[in-house]
């Protein structure tokens, strides 16, 4: 059962120069995007949909996505940075203290969510090919694939850590969570921050530090493998049944789903953000995940669509 359990100490990025780096994360995102673009290619031809629809789609869809999950994530988990480092929101660098590229570090699955409900209400009042709900329908099955590569994106980068697995099997000691740059550097007296990490793992000298680092479940990897589920049970519901044709049934499909995952995995996770709140035994994740799904039931089960836009 212990082979089960390994150190994770990854190589989060590829240095390009300067202080500009170029993170497995931000690539994570990339592919997401691509895939959905790749997966609404295929639906809008199936329906015979016009593909000049497809790139302002993409577009609209990831602004809305980066600047949603951006804000939500400065509002519901980071908020001292309004106050703090206020043009890190909107620009990938970090300022205080020096300036330094990061890329688009904290960035909420909620946020998201509701920047991708706005952002295709207005893409859909400049074009009006077919309803809001056709769109949100069909999109939110790109939006589900995509979500398996950011919880990846996530364990590279050791962030959204789990709680600790006590005696679980499965178990991972995220060894750049637990001493992060600063802490590390201070520890180990090495100035490289990568060379630092790596020698807690490699050299003897520092097994004591080592070994205080608790194995935790890796939440992220939970997360990301119920997504693919997810995003398998929409494309079944989309291109094996007729509930593509109910309005808005996919749609709420997705919101119960995705947001029953979240609601969830939030039992095996850390605390987020400075914005943690605990009511009633539930989390801010879980508390901000339970209106998405009560939208996704009524959706599913209480919508009636008064006229079809063609």
């Amino acid at each position: 059962m212990q082979a089960l359990k390994f150190d994770w100490n990854p190589i989060t990025g590829i240095d390009i120069v300067g202080n500009f780096k170029l993170h497995f994360y931000s690539l994570m995102w990339v592919i997401a995007f691509i895939l959905g673009w790749y997966i609404m290619k295929r639906i809008f031809t199936k329906e015979k949909v016009s593909l000049t629809y497809l790139d302002p789609l993409f577009i609209y869809t990831v602004l809305a996505t980066m600047i949603g999950a951006r804000l939500g994530h400065v509002l519901f988990y980071q908020s001292e940075l309004i106050d703090d480092d206020f043009f890190s929101i909107f620009l990938p660098f970090k300022f205080k203290g020096g300036i330094e590229f990061t890329g688009f570090q904290g960035l909420a699955s909620h946020g998201a969510a509701i920047g991708i409900i706005i952002g295709m209400y207005l893409y859909r009042r400049k074009y009006k090919y077919k309803s809001m709900l056709w769109i949100l329908d069909r999109i939110v099955i790109s939006v589900a694939s995509g979500a398996v590569f950011i919880r990846i994106g996530n364990f590279i980068n050791s962030e959204i850590i789990g709680k600790v697995s006590g005696n679980f099997p499965l178990g991972v000691r995220f060894i750049q969570d637990e001493y992060y740059k600063s802490q590390i550097v201070k520890l180990t007296g090495i100035n490289d921050v990568q060379k630092a990490y790596n020698a807690v793992t490699e050299n003897p000298q520092f097994a004591d530090l080592l070994e205080k680092v608790p194995y935790r479940h890796p939440a992220q990897l939970y997360e990301s493998a119920c997504y693919i589920i997810v995003f398998l049970i929409l494309w079944f519901f989309y291109s094996k049944t007729a509930k593509k044709d109910q309005t808005g049934f996919l749609f709420g499909l997705f919101l119960i789903l995705l947001w029953t995952v979240r609601f969830i995995v939030e039992f095996f996770k850390e605390p987020q953000g400075d914005e943690y709140i605990n009511w009633f035994g539930f989390n801010t994740g879980q508390w901000l995940s339970i209106p998405f799904i009560l939208i996704g039931l009524y959706f599913m089960f209480g919508f009636k669509q008064k006229n079809t836009i063609k």
